[in-house]
C-alpha cells in the first residue's frame, strides 16, 4: 500500500504541524505503508519523508522538472519521479498511491485536495481522501464545504467523499478503512 500525502513547504509554521508530520512519516513505515509526496526539500514534506525514512520505510517524491532546476527536490528519497508538469506530477501521484492524506498547507495543497475532490465526485478517483486537521487548520474549509452542500452546489452525498482526522494516526487508520467510492457516483454529479 502506498499513501500519497499532501502538505506545505514552508518552514515558518507552528511546530505542531511539524510534530504531526514526523508521526505521520514514521507510523506509515511502522505500517509498511509506502509514502508518495511532492519530493519537497523542506518544511512538512521533507519532515514526513525523513520520518519514514529513519523508520525504514520507501518515499516515492514524484516533482517536475523546473523544481529540480531550482534544487527544491529531496535528494535522499527511495524513489525520485520526475515529471514534465504540475499536472503531470499530481496525476502520478493520484495514480500511484491507493488513498491519500491532506496535511495542512498553503495554496498548492489546497489545490491538489480540491482537485482529487472533485476527480472523486466526477468517479474518476476512487480512493480514499482524508483531511488531517490539525489545530483546527481546515476548519474553515470544512464550513465552506458544507455551506456548499447546504447551498445545493453538492448533494449531501458528496460530504462522504472526504474523512477529517485529528491526528496522524487516525488520518491513516481512516484510508485503510474506507471503502474505494462506487464509480456509478457519477449520477450524482449532477445536482
Amino acid at each position: 500500500m502506498r499513501i500519497a500525502v499532501y502538505c506545505a513547504s514552508s518552514t515558518k509554521i507552528h511546530p505542531d504541524y511539524f510534530s504531526a508530520a514526523s508521526v505521520l512519516g514514521s507510523e506509515l513505515a511502522h505500517r509498511g505503508i509506502g509514502l508518495i509526496n511532492g519530493a519537497g526539500n523542506m518544511g512538512l514534506m521533507a519532515t514526513t519523508s525523513n520520518a519514514a525514512l529513519s523508520a525504514g520505510g520507501e518515499v516515492t517524491g514524484v516533482i517536475p522538472t523546473f523544481m529540480i532546476h531550482q534544487g527544491w527536490h529531496h535528494t535522499g528519497l527511495t524513489q525520485l519521479i520526475e515529471t514534465a508538469d504540475m499536472h503531470e506530477r499530481k496525476q502520478t501521484i493520484a495514480r500511484m498511491s491507493d488513498g491519500c492524506i491532506a496535511m495542512p498547507g498553503g495554496c498548492g495543497t489546497l489545490e491538489e485536495l480540491m482537485e482529487v475532490i472533485t476527480w472523486k465526485q466526477l468517479g474518476l478517483y476512487l480512493k480514499p481522501i482524508v483531511i488531517l486537521n490539525i489545530r483546527g487548520y481546515y476548519d474553515a474549509l470544512l464550513q465552506q464545504l458544507q455551506h456548499g452542500i447546504d447551498e445545493h452546489f453538492m448533494g449531501q452525498r458528496h460530504a462522504e467523499i472526504w474523512r477529517v482526522a485529528t491526528d496522524p494516526v487516525e488520518a491513516i487508520d481512516l484510508v485503510q478503512s474506507t471503502p474505494l467510492w462506487d464509480a456509478s457516483v457519477r449520477k450524482f454529479a449532477a445536482i
